[in-house]
């Protein structure tokens, strides 16, 4: 009787503690995993801009740098979802200081000359605004849960240059052009980013110059391709 009643005991409180975890059970919130997942990424980009393939006499001063902003669309190709195609737009502006004068002459044309006395000048610059698309090939360390991986982006840049100014100022004379017709304004560059989680290490490297062939100083081309080294960082 005894025994009887520890085993009867014993069921009825296995059944009530069982009935208590399914319930509990029905009541928790399930945690839902996105086996689909995208890295879809707003990213920032803060670079300094050199320059290469300048003419004789050209030099950079002072700090050049950029901004770049926008979207990436995420589209995996493979299973594991790691390996992507990203095609984004976004929007970039850049200045860049050095002794390259830019202005023109009583008729309107287009003037380059190397600036030889730099001392008396207060401010020569350029500046860029783009429309900007980057096209990656994508592969990271990701999984459905983690959110923190390391990553390979390669790819190109195709832009647009909407806007541009170069301004110049010394002690009698302020200069700005806003129309360079010798610009190369549709922008074409190879791009590479590495990096973990949101901070991430980049280069850009220009692969069409930023003045066509008509844009000389003394029979030389003025030329110029930048190159971009900076950070990145990406935001889900």
């Amino acid at each position: 009787m005894r025994l009887f009643l520890f085993v009867l005991l014993f069921l009825t409180g296995f059944i009530v503690v069982r009935a208590q975890d399914v319930k509990r059970s029905e009541n928790a919130i399930p945690t839902v995993v996105d086996s689909l997942y995208r890295e879809d990424q707003f990213y920032v980009a803060l670079s300094f801009n050199l320059i290469n393939n300048e003419p004789d006499s050209f030099s950079q001063n002072g700090f050049s740098g950029g901004l770049s902003l926008g979207f990436i669309r995420d589209m995996p190709v493979n299973k594991r979802r790691n390996i992507a195609i990203g095609v984004g737009l976004g929007f970039s502006t850049n200045s860049y200081n050095s002794n390259l004068f830019i202005g023109e002459d009583a008729s309107g044309t287009t003037v380059f000359s190397i600036l030889e006395d730099e001392d008396s000048v207060d401010r020569n610059r350029f500046y860029t605004n783009l429309i900007e698309m980057p096209i990656q090939f994508r592969w990271r360390t990701s999984t459905v849960t983690n959110t923190t991986f390391w990553r390979i982006y390669s790819g190109v840049k195709l832009s647009y240059m909407f806007t541009h100014r170069a301004s110049f100022k010394d002690d009698v004379t302020t200069v700005k052009k806003t129309s360079i017709p010798e610009l190369n304004r549709f922008r074409y560059a190879a791009t590479l980013t590495l990096g973990n989680g949101s901070f991430n290490a980049f280069v850009q490297y220009d692969l069409n110059t930023l003045f066509d062939e008509n844009a000389v100083i003394d029979a030389e081309r003025v030329n110029l391709q930048p190159i971009k080294f900076g950070i990145e960082f990406y935001i889900l």
